[in-house]
């Protein structure tokens, strides 16, 4: 037998080798019949491999230096964990790549986990790109932003910040200590005399040339060097020039430079900790409790702190602090730049080995350190007291979160706690636009990557139908999860139901009646249907509410599962509107003429040049149409049979 190495562990990967058992009389072969199948032909190579059940969905990805030792302890009667036996004894079909050396399989192990989200697994919860501070260069007077996603912009990157705010937070102060321009550059170019910015000295106006190219080219290398490490060298320049200034008596000037300093203090008095002893790290620190692990991580750029976030990963309980850590590592940095140093307050097996791949991914060397005494000691023990915090602060709202959803199950008669909760709404303006929004709850609050937007498409819906626009969007939904997982068991990557326990409607009783036709349209019997209306003049705590085969009923507008359903109802709403305002400024924004078969940018510029808008280009007239530049007698032709509905 052949086998093929991968080295594209950035792109999905299609195995070179599929290794399962040859057709036989049902029932199919199962667990350790079938990886004792696969073990015959295993190279003792290293790898990765993946383990699928019955229904080709993914249970397991992992790698190994010697496939066959490794594939083949899993074929021992005794000695494995809960989960890992109930692994074997699901598989049912085993998929092998080879690669030349354990660093490749650790990358393409990496890579997989993460694309693919393995039930077994330790999955990392990480479905946001960090922000950065980009300075652009593809302007004479570069701008300065946050910057999310691809590095497509010529410019200078700085990051990454924990969050959105930390990045917020810095950029409001650097305006005021370098006064470099935010806004746009379409807005840039139509300024003819400066904005409120340089009114309240946030921005040196370089729009209107209040500033010339030299003079904001020396603020732009100024914000480069404080964010690149060289902050106290700033610092002291601009603290000398503010003492010359002074004694030249140019006392305008001097506090100009003063308010500056000041903003550059305001930067570092937020950062808090701010290590002497290196520049560059991220510090990861674990702590678990109770089968729960919290990591959390710890920003460190141009010897400032750029801020910290907490992950929960996915495990089961059997996994220890040392694993959560590998895999975690792993998985974060598989898209992500890692740092020169990444310190740790936990040591684990693999650790020399994913530090060698992360020097081959980086293209530089990467250490991974478990720091033993110093101010690195101290810096990991403070991350793993936040760690410690955010497990605990989660670990109480997950407990309150539970006590919520048994009152829920009582208010309903559900014969246990939901979850997953699906919510309901429509959004739009006298009929126009209309958009069908979904958002989910569960054990941990909103599940945001399962939220769904419906463009209402029915043609026979007359505008403004509440009723056939929520009939259309449950027909879809539920028509298609009733097609994809017809036996309602289906679950996400993340062991997340697929199938509501409860699904709740903002509305009254028509909505109800709409919702209890489609079920029964769809053979749909075992979820859970309840409408909230608004009560009396719309007032909070005043909800009614509405479910089959019962009379109509409100509870006390105190009680804590009364606002739990009240946020659960405003946050549908709040979903919907905002999918509704999007479709809108989509719609405002579209021009006829993108419409019209073979009309390209150059010669829609041409036709709105001559006509001046496309209305005015859909009410033109053959003979005009021809004579604009780059329109011959048969598109001139196409264009106006198009608004004029000739076929």
């Amino acid at each position: 037998m052949r086998y093929c190495l991968s080295l594209k562990h950035r792109q999905p990967i299609t195995p070179q080798i599929l290794l399962s058992p040859m057709p036989n009389a049902s029932p199919p072969p199962r667990g350790i019949d079938v990886i004792k199948s696969v073990v015959r032909t295993l190279p003792g190579s290293p790898g990765v491999y993946r383990m699928l059940n019955g229904a080709a969905e993914l249970l397991y990805v992992g790698k190994a230096r010697d496939l066959k030792k490794r594939v083949t302890s899993y074929t021992k009667l005794g000695g494995h964990t809960q989960r890992i036996a109930r692994m074997i004894s699901e598989t049912a079909v085993m998929e092998i790549v080879t690669t030349h050396t354990e660093t490749e399989a650790i990358l393409l192990e990496a890579n997989l986990i993460k694309q693919l989200r393995p039930r077994y697994n330790i999955l990392l919860r990480d479905d946001k790109s960090f922000p950065y501070i980009l300075i652009a260069e593809d302007h004479a007077f570069p701008q300065i932003r946050k910057h999310r996603g691809k590095r497509n912009v010529k410019g200078h990157y700085f990051g990454p910040f924990a969050s959105a705010k930390s990045v917020n937070r810095t950029l409001n102060t650097m305006q005021r200590a370098f006064l470099l321009r935010t806004c746009s550059d379409s807005v840039f170019e139509s300024r003819s005399r400066p904005c409120l910015l340089y009114q309240i000295k946030r921005c040196s106006a370089p729009c209107t040339g209040e500033i010339d190219t030299a003079g904001y080219e020396e603020l732009v290398q100024e914000a480069a060097a404080f964010l690149g490490g060289k902050s106290r060298a700033v610092q002291d320049m601009l603290t000398h020039t503010m003492q010359r200034a002074a004694e030249n008596m140019e006392f305008e000037t001097a506090a100009n430079f003063r308010d500056r300093l000041r903003a550059l203090n305001a930067i570092r008095t937020h950062q808090g900790i701010n290590p002497e002893t290196f520049e560059e790290a991220d510090v990861v620190a674990v702590h678990q409790d109770a089968g729960q692990t919290c990591v959390q991580v710890f920003f460190f750029r141009a010897g400032q702190n750029w801020g910290n976030r907490a992950f929960f990963p996915r495990h089961d309980k059997s996994a220890t602090p040392s694993d959560v850590m590998a895999a975690f590592l792993a998985q974060f940095y598989d898209d992500k730049p890692a740092p020169r140093r990444v310190l740790l307050n936990r040591d684990f097996e693999d650790r020399q080995l994913l530090e060698e791949a992360l020097n081959i991914r980086s293209a530089r060397k990467v250490e991974l350190l478990v720091p033993q005494r110093g101010e690195k000691r101290e810096i990991v023990e403070h991350a793993a007291t936040n760690a410690a915090e955010a497990l605990a602060r989660r670990m109480a709202e997950s407990s309150a979160q539970r006590k919520l959803l048994d009152q829920v199950a009582d208010v309903f008669a559900l014969d246990a706690p939901p979850r997953r909760i699906e919510i309901y709404d429509n959004s739009h303006v006298q009929g126009s636009h209309p958009v069908g929004a979904m958002v989910v709850a569960g054990e941990e609050g909103f599940v945001k990557n399962q939220y769904r937007k419906f463009n209402i498409k029915g043609t026979d819906i007359t505008p403004g139908d509440d009723y056939g626009m929520m009939r259309e969007v449950l027909t879809r939904r539920l028509s298609r999860l009733t097609k994809d997982h017809p036996d309602g068991d289906g679950e996400t990557g993340d062991s997340f139901p697929t199938w509501p326990d409860l699904l709740l409607i903002d509305g009254g009783k028509g909505q109800l009646s709409v919702a209890e036709a489609v079920f029964a349209d769809l053979g749909i019997d075992d979820i859970a249907l309840a409408a909230i209306a608004k009560g009396p003049d719309r007032d909070a705590g005043r909800e009614r509410f509405f479910m089959p085969g019962r009379a109509s009923f409100t509870i006390a507008p105190t009680s804590p599962v009364m606002y739990y359903l009240q946020r659960l109802r405003d946050e549908a709403h709040r979903f919907a509107i905002g999918s509704h305002r999007a479709r809108r400024s989509k719609a405002i924004s579209d021009n006829p003429l993108d419409d019209v078969a073979g009309i390209g940018a150059r010669r829609k510029k041409a036709l709105l040049l001559h006509f001046g808008s496309a209305k005015a280009v859909s009410r033109a007239g053959l003979t005009d149409l021809e004579a604009v530049d780059g329109i011959s007698h048969a598109m001139a032709q196409k264009i106006y049979d198009h608004f004029h509905g000739n076929p």
